[in-house]
């Protein structure tokens, strides 16, 4: 992108300007003095003055505007063309570790715990444009969705199709972190994250939450951990009727948030706790401030100098009064 713009480098001399009408007034006052006068009784045999007469009167608003002129290139204007090139650094490897065990259908939040967290994990990935985004997702055990893209439309269609079923049911904390960290080990960007989302404790998996944390630390990733349930019960579903219909009933809400912390701190990141929709989206929206792609704007400066061409005109405008005085209106001297 460039632009120009017009500019005075000293216009404290534009001030002298002032100067100009009173010396206008003072070299038509004394040409006017120094011409001679005749009185005769009638004008009827006096020819009218001629239009060189006239220009010759005139010759020192040459003067006057070479003059100003010469007040205007002291002032030194330029016209400044500015070309600005924005210089994007490597966007941010981020992947989306997802629990998808049975509890994440819990109605503590709206319509559910998974459903709310599709439709803000999708507002996510939009506001992410530079960055690749991988989905790993997690219950009893692990597995990778979709690797790290650059193709949000991928990354919403897996979001979208996100479900509970299909993988053992529980809590694997640790092989979730571990196989996000395993998508990432490989990245070359400058910014490694994970944001791991659960709503339960540690209660199944081979691999330690804890020596998971510690190959994300090792390898310069940071995770951001969100607790998803309200304090409290919550509507949790535990059995299915005849219909293959899940029932609810109050339970205790159990959340990790010892553990979550240990991981958040650990590496760089933080732990949020999400009890509703809006605290959900505002969660995400604070990491999304908290993890942002640098541009930089570099700006490149073309100053084009005016005063020359303008000490140039004024020159020539006293050269002009000069040769006319000393050619044509030399009779008039």
């Amino acid at each position: 992108m460039s632009n120009s713009n017009f500019e005075f480098t000293q216009p404290g001399f534009l001030w002298i300007l002032a100067v100009i009408p009173v010396l206008a007034i003072w070299l038509y006052i004394s040409k006017n003095r120094n011409q001679a006068k005749l009185s005769i009784s009638s004008i009827k045999s006096v020819q009218a003055p001629s239009i060189y007469n006239h220009i010759y009167s005139a010759l020192w608003v040459l003067r006057v505007m070479a003059i100003a002129l010469l007040i205007v290139a002291l002032a030194r204007p330029r016209n400044v063309g500015v070309t600005t090139k924005s210089k994007k650094n490597r966007g941010i490897d981020i992947v989306m570790a997802v629990d998808v065990s049975g509890s994440m259908l819990a109605r503590d939040l709206k319509p559910n715990r998974l459903e709310a967290l599709k439709n803000v994990a999708e507002d996510f990935v939009d506001k992410r444009p530079n960055d690749r985004i991988g989905v790993v997702l997690y219950a009893g055990e692990s597995y990778t969705k979709t690797p790290i893209t650059t193709d949000k439309s991928i990354v919403k269609r897996t979001i979208k199709s996100i479900a509970y079923g299909g993988i053992e049911d529980g809590t694997a904390i640790g092989m979730g972190l571990g196989s996000a960290v395993n998508r990432l080990k490989q990245s070359t960007a400058k910014s490694k994250v994970i944001i791991l989302l659960t709503d339960g404790v540690n209660t199944a998996g081979s691999v330690d939450p804890k020596l998971a944390t510690e190959l994300a630390k090792g390898l310069g990733i940071k995770v951001y951990t969100i607790g998803v349930g309200t304090n409290g019960m919550a509507e949790m579903p535990y059995a299915k009727d005849y219909n293959g219909e899940l029932i609810y009933k109050p339970m205790q809400v159990e959340i990790d948030e010892k553990l979550l912390t240990y991981i958040g701190e650990e590496t760089g990141g933080k732990y949020f706790r999400a009890t509703s929709n809006t605290k959900l989206k505002t969660i995400y929206d604070e990491i999304d401030q908290l993890e942002t792609t640098v541009i930089e704007d570099l700006k490149y400066y073309n100053y084009d100098e005016l005063y020359r061409n303008i000490v140039i005109m004024a020159l020539a405008l006293l050269i002009i009064e000069y040769v006319l005085k000393n050619t044509w209106f030399k009779s008039f001297i």
